[in-house]
Order: structure tokens, then C-alpha cells, then sequence
């Protein structure tokens, strides 16, 4: 049977099945059953083998209580991202290259619907009214939505898939990311508790080089983590607090900023603070939390390096205090932040920690960084594979102070 027929039949069915029955008190079980029969009615006279009945099912399943042709999709773990433009473009990124599939929505409708279970699942609405939207997925793969009349294209959505498995430093060690020396190094500052802020570009790995890091973190810790739509997955802590923010409802109310969770969180007495993102003002109250006695705290951002992403944290702090002088703001940030990591996605897509430096402080109007670690590449790269490693600087490690308050006489 042709991938077109079996397209044809499930739209077929589900049309009859939404015409004769009551879906919102049918359960679960009583639509399997039903389906089961309009298969053997319809398709009696038909030859079709017993895989093809039991995908045919599926898929009219999955179009009446499911996502559609989405929840296929969702469920192959090579598929690390997915783009909708509209009912009849979906693209996906699988190993790092792009790709169009061949299957469509029937309808602009039938994608509206299925974004509207997406959105419901997590809580939150869309509509013309607010027309963009962040969510997640039960699995907690990120979702951004955006309907018309702000698309042209129709409705847009973009699925961040994770992996099912948390991202550990040994898979870090693995992929090549880091070296073995690297991530003792690591393990050293997150228990010592400096606070670390990881930047780099769409798709270079900042929230799973966070989830990895993250499980240096003692145990025995209180950690509150602070995301727009929860992504981490932080394991191996008891006392965890995840916070979530919230858009505004129909009317306008109700909503509840990263700004506004990092000031409740600091009531709720924890020992580190886990800001997924900053990307506005709410810098400004993740810099405060850092210096005022919440040391270890991490967090990442959106930069092309870390001399970038200091400018852009000036930029964001502004945004949250306009008028508080340049040289505040660096002081800030200088005494706030202890290391800066920052990611990159190469050419041939592998995903590489390119820089570790520690923060010195502010002095002659800049903030001083020191390279501890670098990306050196190999000569024997090509344009199709990157090879080389992170490879330790001269300059000396300068701020030992938390490392020797820590126990560790350990030199980086």
C-alpha cells in the first residue's frame, strides 16, 4: 500500500469518526476499538498486511488524541530539531544537516489544532491576540510558536528536541568537547563554587554543556533553576526547585517574568541559582543574586564570544536599569561573574568548547579576562572535519581564592 492511499484513509476515516461520535466523552480505549473496526469494514476487500494495519491505526489515532504526523516524528531520537513553515513545509535537522520530509498537514486548520494541543498540554495559550508563544513538550523538548498575521508562511513552529538522556561530562569527553583534564578542572570550580556563565551561538550546546556541568554540584545543595520553558534536566539533586515563567493571559494579566522568579527565588533560600538564559533585564537581578552570597551560580546566553557576551550583559543590564552608568554596570559584572566558557558549532556541525577564561575585575575602564583554556585545530582539519582540542595557556590561574576557601591547594 502506497504511503499516498494510507494518507488518504486516515484522512478518511478521521473525518467519519469526528461525524458520528462524541470525541470529548469517548475514552481512549473505545477509539482504538472503534478504529479497529472501520479498518475491517472499509478495508476488507482490500490486501494490506498486518504492519500496514496497525500503522494505519496509529496514524489515525495519534490525528484525533495525538499530534499527527508530528508524533512520529517527535519519536525519532535521531531528530534533534524540527521546523514547520506552514502546513505543507516541514524541514528537520538530523545529524546536523537539513532536510525537507515529504509529508504535509492537510490544512493550515488541522496544524492550528494540533498547535493548540501543544500549547494546552503546557498551560498556556495562543491566539491572534498573542500570537507568539514558548512552551514545551511532555518530553520537554522547547517549542516556539508563531501564528498569523505576524507569519506569512502560516503558522510557524520549531521544536528543540533533547535527548531523553541527560547529557553527562563523560559524553562531553565522548564527542570530543572537552578533554579529560578540562572537565577536572570544571568539576573543581562547580564544587568550589564559582559562578560560571556558559555562552555561544544558536545550536552550540549551552543548555547541555549546563545540564553536565550541573552534575558536578554536591548533592547535599539546595538548587533553584529559572527557565522561560523548562529544559534542564538536572539529576542527582533531592533538593531541586524547578520555576517556570508564565505569559500573560487573554486579558492581559497574569504574567510572571524571569525577573520576577529570580527575586522570589532568592527568598526561598538556596544555595545556587540556575538562570537557563538571560536575554533582557532579568541580567541585571542574575548579577545581584551572584553578589549577594549565592555563589556557584550558573548561567548561559547568547554571544560569538566572551568579550561579546560581556557587551551584550552590559546591553541587557541597561535594559533592566536604564541610566545606571557604564562603569557600574562592568564593576557589576567583574565582581558578579568568576568564568566564562564559550561554545561554538563548527563547520563540519560538531559542537566544541572553544574558550575557558576566568574573570579578573575591572580595571582602566574594561573587564580583564584571562584565557586559561583555548581551541587550537589541527592542521590536519578539512573542510569536512574539524580536529584539534582545548589546550591550557600560558597565563597562570589568578583567582584561587574560592579553590583554597573550598579545601582544594589544587593548581589549575
Amino acid at each position: 500500500m502506497t504511503d499516498e492511499r494510507k494518507l488518504e484513509i486516515v484522512k478518511q476515516f478521521k473525518e467519519e469518526i469526528y461525524q458520528r461520535f462524541n470525541l470529548n466523552v469517548m475514552s481512549d480505549e473505545n477509539l482504538e476499538t472503534v478504529i479497529e473496526q472501520m479498518i475491517v469494514e472499509k478495508l476488507g476487500s482490500e490486501y494490506i498486511t498486518i504492519e500496514e494495519r496497525v500503522d494505519i491505526m496509529e496514524r489515525v489515532y495519534s490525528s484525533i488524541r495525538g499530534l499527527g504526523i508530528l508524533d512520529s516524528i517527535i519519536k525519532d531520537d535521531e531528530i534533534t530539531e524540527v521546523m514547520i513553515n506552514g502546513p505543507k513545509d516541514i524541514f528537520i535537522e538530523k545529524s546536523g544537516k537539513l532536510s525537507k520530509l515529504h509529508q504535509t498537514f492537510d490544512d493550515e486548520k488541522q496544524l492550528e489544532d494540533i498547535i493548540q494541543k501543544i500549547v494546552g498540554q503546557a498551560g498556556r495559550e495562543v491566539n491572534q491576540a498573542n500570537p507568539i508563544v514558548d512552551t514545551r513538550l511532555p518530553d520537554g523538548s522547547r517549542v516556539n510558536v508563531v501564528l498569523p498575521p505576524i507569519s506569512l508562511n502560516g503558522a510557524i513552529v520549531t521544536i528543540r528536541k533533547f535527548s531523553k538522556t541527560p547529557m553527562t561530562v563523560q559524553m562531553l569527553l565522548r564527542y570530543g568537547s572537552i578533554t579529560p583534564e578540562v572537565a577536572h578542572v570544571l568539576e573543581m570550580l562547580v564544587k568550589a563554587k564559582y559562578n560560571i556563565f556558559i555562552c555561544g551561538g544558536t545550536g552550540s550546546g549551552k543548555t547541555t554543556f549546563l545540564n553536565a556541568i550541573s552534575n558536578f554540584i554536591p548533592h547535599d545543595e539546595r538548587v533553584i533553576t529559572i527557565e522561560d520553558s523548562a529544559e534542564l534536566q538536572i539529576e542527582g539533586i533531592d533538593n531541586l526547585v524547578s520555576l517556570e515563567t508564565r505569559n500573560a493571559n487573554a486579558s492581559g494579566h497574569g504574567a510572571v517574568s524571569i525577573r520576577d522568579l529570580i527575586k522570589s527565588s532568592l527568598r526561598m533560600r538556596p544555595e545556587r541559582i540556575i538562570v537557563g538564559e538571560v536575554r533582557g533585564g532579568e541580567a541585571l537581578d542574575m548579577l545581584q543574586a551572584m553578589n549577594t552570597g549565592h555563589d556557584g551560580s550558573l548561567s548561559t546566553g547568547h554571544a560569538n564570544s566572551t568579550r561579546d557576551m560581556l557587551s551584550r550583559l552590559e546591553t541587557m543590564v541597561l535594559q533592566g536599569a536604564d541610566g545606571l552608568p557604564l562603569e557600574a554596570i562592568r564593576q557589576q559584572i567583574a565582581s558578579a561573574v568568576d568564568v566564562m566558557i564559550h561554545l561554538s558549532r563548527l563547520r563540519d556541525k560538531s559542537r566544541r568548547t572553544m574558550e575557558i577564561c576566568e574573570v579578573l575585575g575591572y580595571e582602566d575602564g574594561e573587564i580583564q579576562l584571562n584565557t586559561i583554556y583555548e581551541f587550537v585545530e589541527d592542521e590536519h582539519s578539512t573542510l569536512e572535519h574539524v580536529s584539534g582540542q582545548l589546550k591550557r595557556t600560558e597565563n597562570p590561574f589568578i583567582n584561587n581564592y574560592k579553590l583554597r576557601l573550598s579545601g582544594n591547594r589544587e593548581v589549575i
